[in-house]
């Protein structure tokens, strides 16, 4: 998949993520990874961005595995993003599709 439309997603992939569980960031990547293929290069600088942006708050948790992990956790706005950014990504998949079946009946 194209790197650039693969980015333009992550953003949404994170926020609908955080929208149902806090998670860390390791776990993010985990979860992303079982469905789109990324590295954890990829997450990170976006989750520095969402945070700084305030769609989510962190806070440490004690891991018995290691160190505390930073867990995330979506605030108001991050969640009226991310109701935003479906509608958006909804509109954009539904105009695409018509457009590639409309060229399928041209055919």
């Amino acid at each position: 998949m194209n790197s650039q439309l693969k980015k333009g997603v992550l953003e949404l992939c994170v926020l609908s993520l955080l929208s149902k569980k806090d998670y860390y960031g390791y776990e993010l990547v985990n979860e992303i990874s079982k469905d789109i293929k990324i590295s954890d290069g990829t997450i990170y600088p976006i989750l520095r961005r969402l945070n700084q942006e305030g769609f989510f708050e962190t806070y440490l948790q004690e891991s018995q595995e290691g160190p505390p992990r930073k867990y995330y956790k979506l605030t108001n706005i991050g969640y009226q993003t991310k109701d935003q950014l479906i509608n958006e990504w909804t509109a954009f998949v539904d105009g695409v599709n018509n457009i590639i079946e409309g060229d399928e009946n041209n055919d």
